[in-house]
């Protein structure tokens, strides 16, 4: 379970999330709302990547504050750009360096690579140079290099935003299928359709945490309502 006990962000003086108290341990949790709403904020929160300016987050009890490393072995990110995340020349150097990180041997990491890439049908990808990869090629070979460090949870920040159709449906399809506790951020309803909860921030609150269905209903009213009172 992620843990988030009251927890304020602040950039100066500008308050990004306020007093956010919410236990995270459905397997698929979307997060909406507008842009600015803090929703970003709050998922870097998750793993350490940012610390709160108040209050706490804790995953499986390690506080992010005092456990980042472990924390970040435990829950991967994926983020909106696969560029700000593939940092290798090619697929087969990108995929192996989190693992050599962790100890394992050439043949260990070859395996592990192969098997990765065949589940997912995308084998000929492996010898690849990045900058010659599609924007859809780039986020499968994002997700598969978090995927490959076997983690408990993962956290996706707006996963299909660049995306068409074909590629779109091809993630969520991965989404869907995961073994891990995973929470998505996105503007993509019809991502989370087949999800256990979503959560609707805005002004850096948590305005609704209910089912799929339920959430959703309330966003597109909310969001009609907005574009009525203009």
């Amino acid at each position: 379970m992620i843990k988030i006990k009251g927890i304020t962000h602040k950039f100066d003086d500008h308050i990004i999330l306020n007093n956010i108290n919410i236990n995270l341990n459905n397997k698929k949790i979307g997060i909406i709302g507008d842009n600015g709403s803090g929703k970003s904020t709050f998922a870097k929160l998750l793993n350490g990547l940012l610390i709160p300016t108040e209050g706490a987050v804790f995953v499986d009890d390690l506080e992010t504050s005092k456990n980042g490393k472990e924390i970040r072995r435990k829950v991967g990110f994926i983020f909106q750009n696969p560029d700000n995340q593939i940092v290798f020349p090619t697929v087969e150097e990108d995929l192996a360096f989190g693992l050599k990180n962790i100890g394992l041997n050439k043949k260990e990491i070859e395996n592990k690579i192969d098997k990765m890439l065949s589940f997912y049908n995308i084998e000929d990808l492996k010898y690849r140079r990045i900058h010659e990869l599609s924007g859809g090629e780039k986020q499968l070979i994002s997700i598969v290099g978090v995927l490959i460090m076997e983690p408990k949870y993962i956290i996706f920040d707006e996963p299909t935003s660049s995306l068409d159709l074909k590629n779109k449906q091809k993630i969520s399809n991965i989404i869907d299928n995961l073994d891990q506790h995973c929470i998505v951020i996105s503007h993509d309803l019809d991502l989370f359709s087949k999800f256990d909860q979503v959560i609707i921030f805005d002004k850096g609150n948590i305005i609704k945490n209910d089912k799929a269905n339920c959430s959703i209903g309330f966003y597109k009213r909310m969001i009609e309502e907005k574009e009525f009172s203009f």
